[in-house]
């Protein structure tokens, strides 16, 4: 999980937060945005963060009052995702999720079924918008009608 940690990190860190958040208005009519409970990089404590989906990317802060000039504590983009889906039976804790990449997987905990199943559906929505496996380049008319 420490990978998942670092890349989500130099997401934030290393393509500076104006080449990464300028580009994303998360203050303004997000996707989707709540309080989840995830784990600590280093010190593997639970911590309550605000998250926000937006654009392709789920961000997360240290309180809920997200302004233009609210500085992320990380993002991850959505498409790096190969799954997300429950996790009550690997963390044996209740309205558990995981957000697994090829190199890694992170936990998140929700305050109900119900936000945790919300959560995972809109991530999972944001996953299809945001893929890289069909763009419009590579879509094909069979029917020959424009």
């Amino acid at each position: 999980m420490a990978s998942l940690w670092r890349a989500a990190m130099a997401l934030t860190q290393t393509q500076t937060q104006s080449t990464q958040t300028d580009k994303v208005e998360f203050w303004s009519s997000p996707e989707r945005t709540g309080w989840l409970m995830k784990q600590g990089e280093h010190i593997k404590t639970w911590r309550r963060r605000w998250f926000v989906l937006k654009q392709g990317k789920l961000f997360w802060f240290k309180d809920s009052t997200v302004t233009r000039v609210s500085k992320p504590r990380g993002a991850i983009p959505v498409a790096s995702c190969l799954t997300v889906k429950g996790a009550e039976d690997v963390l044996h804790r209740q309205y558990a999720f995981e957000f697994s990449t090829r190199n890694d997987t992170m936990y998140f905990i929700a305050d109900s079924e119900k936000e945790k199943e919300d959560w995972i559906n809109s991530i999972g929505r944001s996953i299809v918008q945001h893929s890289r496996s069909v763009t419009d380049s590579e879509i094909i008319d069979y029917d020959g009608k424009t």
